[in-house]
């Protein structure tokens, strides 16, 4: 099974990705950690990525298409969640050919429809460990003691990118870059909605069902 998850920022791609892969046995291809991972280690991409990421912006389609395809290639032979990728049409067009070239079909892609007020709501509430970066929400998945991670001691962080005003910048990013990706899928007969205002706990059934339904699982 090969997938691409499509919607907003604090849709809950990532939250279901994992649970998806867990339950599958696929592979997360997360394009935030990845590039997370690339500006930890100081890498070119992840420098020339750390300021734009900050403002709420996209890095150029050229240097993450460039990453996905080598993430893609090295686990070819696997099922795959791509989570985060693609953002624009131009990565999208590129992607699909990357895939035929390499005779690599995508089953599904699934779209999380969510509102703007669920979106602020879950990132805004959002606190990372910086080190680890193990996620918590101060509503949904608050740590043990407040503002302190349960696993290292370490205070939690807001990310930048977490801060209501630069969500708002890459909600806007989003309708202008990536929406669009909607239609493209669509006329590919691979698009299937689900409703992404939904919680974990209701919204897994909902795609199991769907997965189901296609024929991906038996």
């Amino acid at each position: 099974m090969r997938m691409v998850l499509l919607g907003p920022p604090g849709a809950g791609k990532g939250t279901h990705a994992k649970i998806i892969k867990e339950k599958h046995g696929l592979v997360q291809l997360a394009t935030g950690d990845i590039l997370r991972r690339h500006m930890k280690e100081g890498t070119g991409l992840g420098v020339q990525a750390r300021a734009t990421i900050e403002k709420g912006a996209l890095v150029s389609d050229n240097l993450v298409n460039e990453m996905m395809f080598s993430e893609i290639k090295a686990i070819k032979d696997k099922g795959f969640i791509l989570d985060g990728y693609p953002r624009t049409l131009g990565q999208a067009e590129a992607l699909e050919g990357f895939l035929e070239k390499e005779q690599i079909p995508l089953d599904l892609v699934l779209n999380f429809e969510t509102s703007e007020k669920v979106i602020l709501e879950r990132l805004s509430g959002r606190r990372v460990n910086p080190t680890t970066g193990r996620v918590y929400h101060i509503r949904n998945m608050p740590p043990k003691k407040e503002g302190i991670c349960d696993d290292t001691g370490e205070a939690l962080i807001q990310r930048k990118d977490d801060a209501p005003e630069t969500i708002k910048n890459r909600l806007n990013v989003y309708e202008n870059e990536t929406s669009p990706l909607i239609d493209f899928y669509r006329k590919r007969d691979l698009l299937q909605n689900i409703p992404g205002d939904y919680d974990v706990p209701e919204l897994q059934p909902i795609i199991a069902k769907l997965f189901e339904k296609l024929s991906l699982i038996s």
